[in-house]
């Protein structure tokens, strides 16, 4: 072979899918008539979510791994339907893709445009969670675990306050250096015959975190993070 071809060759392989059998199904949280959370400057949580979800599919792209949306148009109500999508396109992971918030006791009004919002300052940072009825819960561990490790990398930190011994919270909280909850009532990974996660990508209910939270850099974090973790579970699957 010429030496000059090596070159295309080389990108050639770098375009396609880097491992056979491996699809990830990025699930986009929330849907129109429910759009989630707003944030503290009254950004509908599905935006947040449709956003980082087409950031990572692009880093996905990048280094050459198959991936599907699930939930694209924000119309997917039944949640149970987002794995059943992801099974029926031969998904080997699924992850769901979310923004987070807090308890309503955390919170205080502000008024921002015209409009009074809530917000809170309280805490700060993801989380992420898997499904002890999942069953690849082991795969999930170790693609959540792998994710943390390297959003902690990039300087980033969980927050801790989903294992509160408060109303609504009190989740079993698996690796707090990771910020690794177990949550079984998720139908979204309960109900998934692939190994699942659902990331929360920060607390936009924090007025002061929100606008890193919409940054491209902020995105880009864990956009590699995810993509990292998802190349390693292909890996695995060979």
């Amino acid at each position: 072979m010429r030496l000059f071809l090596l070159p295309l060759l080389l990108l050639s392989l770098l375009a396609q899918p880097a491992l056979a059998g491996c699809l990830i199904a990025l699930d986009i949280g929330h849907y129109r008539d429910a759009p989630g959370e707003f944030s503290a400057h009254g950004v509908p949580e599905l935006t947040f979510n449709t956003q980082l979800a087409r950031r990572v599919g692009w880093e996905l792209d990048r280094q050459g791994v198959a991936w599907t949306l699930i939930n694209a148009e924000g119309d997917i109500t039944e949640l149970a339907e987002r794995p059943r999508r992801a099974a029926r396109r031969g998904a080997s992971l699924l992850l769901s893709l979310h923004h987070d918030s807090v308890q309503d006791i955390y919170k205080t009004e502000w008024v921002w445009q015209g409009e009074t919002r809530a917000h809170s300052e309280v805490f700060s940072g993801f989380g992420l969670f898997v499904s002890a009825a999942n069953p690849r819960r082991e795969e999930s561990e170790a693609v959540a675990r792998a994710i943390g490790d390297a959003l902690l990398a990039e300087g980033l930190r969980p927050s801790l306050h989903h294992a509160l011994p408060v109303e609504g919270e009190n989740r079993p909280l698996l690796d707090p250096a990771r910020g690794l909850y177990r949550y079984d009532g998720l139908a979204v990974l309960r109900q998934a015959t692939m190994p699942a996660v659902l990331v929360e990508a920060g607390i936009i209910v924090n007025r002061d975190d929100e606008p890193l939270i919409a940054s491209e850099p902020y995105r880009a974090a864990f956009a590699t993070a995810i993509a990292a973790a998802a190349r390693a579970h292909c890996q695995r699957l060979n």
